[in-house]
């Protein structure tokens, strides 16, 4: 081959080089965009999946804080233990999430990592169960029950609809939850005022069915006389109506059985007979936490308690048509 020849080849080697080199850098199409960055980032830590209502609670907050809604939920289950919802609000600081919800097991024992997220700039919204913190500005707001204000109202609806006296069996939930704190206070409050009213137990289910019928059955089998049983949710209530079956007594008749929550199936249980009154826990939180956060992308400052609307029920003016209109 001559120099001229050469020449040439040499410059379309080049060219072709060239041409490579362009295409790897600027023809390949950039990856398409599936619009995930622009979505507004939410870590949830949940208190645990132990009741109809927890579980009712979790669902409305997937549903409102949706993609569909221009959401990313990151949902952690703490299993009813503090020390993991810490562990989540700590990977949610370092995920980088926009805000955070928590529904605390306890009251007690936020300080510090709260103090965390306030130092990333992450606005936390509390729900359900209240908190207890020597700096309120480490929350943004809570949304939640009147828990004193349930207790309350069974213990008004024992005085209206009980005469005389009674032997009184109280379950109740995650000692230092406030939901524990508050329907306990109203029970004690009703005992004070009442002399002729009894309590002969009082013991912790963890607002679950297995510890509440565990509980109900060891009860039994002392042979211990009640008149009442206050459960302070349906769960537990479920798992005494279970004891009370096996040991062949008719509940709600041979006992009467108060409880928190009103989900759906133990309304249905109301209207045969087997639960007396029913203090509605409203577990639909998650629209309210889309609009607070809503609130606060438009700068406005929301309101720093909010109390959600409950009611409660017997058999009077129940109905099933009353139940599937609910939701929960």
């Amino acid at each position: 081959m001559n120099r001229a020849a050469r020449w040439m080849a040499l410059c379309c080697l080049l060219a072709l080089a060239g041409a490579l080199l362009c295409g790897c850098a600027g023809g390949r199409p950039a990856p398409a965009q599936d619009g995930a960055e622009s979505l507004v980032v939410v870590g949830f830590s949940q208190v645990g999946a132990e009741s109809d209502w927890r579980n009712a609670n979790t669902l409305s907050m997937q549903q409102a804080l949706s993609p569909e809604n221009g959401y990313r939920l990151i949902l952690d289950d703490a299993q009813q233990k503090q020390e993991r919802q810490i562990t989540a609000i700590r990977n949610f600081i370092n995920q980088g999430v926009d805000y955070i919800v928590l529904a605390p097991t306890t009251e007690k024992g936020w300080d510090t990592v709260l103090g965390e997220a306030k130092a990333a700039g992450i606005p936390v919204i509390i729900v359900d169960r209240m908190i207890e913190v020597a700096d309120t500005s480490l929350f943004t707001c809570w949304i939640g029950s009147d828990f004193r204000r349930e207790g309350d109202t069974a213990v008004a609806w024992m005085e209206e609809h009980l005469q005389g006296p009674l032997r009184i069996v109280h379950l109740q939930g995650n000692i230092g939850s406030s939901a524990q704190i508050g329907r306990t206070e109203g029970l004690d409050a009703g005992l004070a005022a009442h002399p002729e009213w009894e309590l002969v137990f009082r013991g912790s289910g963890d607002f679950t069915q297995a510890k509440g019928q565990e509980l109900m059955e060891a009860l039994l089998a002392r042979d211990t006389g009640f008149d009442l049983i206050y459960s302070e949710n349906d769960n537990m209530a479920y798992g005494a109506i279970d004891a009370l079956r096996a040991a062949g007594l008719a509940p709600g008749r041979d006992v009467t059985i108060l409880s928190f929550d009103a989900s759906g199936h133990a309304l249905r249980l109301i209207l045969s007979g087997e639960i007396n009154f029913d203090v509605e826990c409203n577990p639909l939180h998650g629209p309210r936490v889309q609009a607070v956060i809503e609130q606060l992308r438009r700068g406005e400052t929301p309101p720093k308690f909010t109390y959600v609307e409950e009611t409660a029920f017997d058999a009077e003016g129940l109905s099933e048509a009353v139940i599937d209109g609910r939701g929960y």
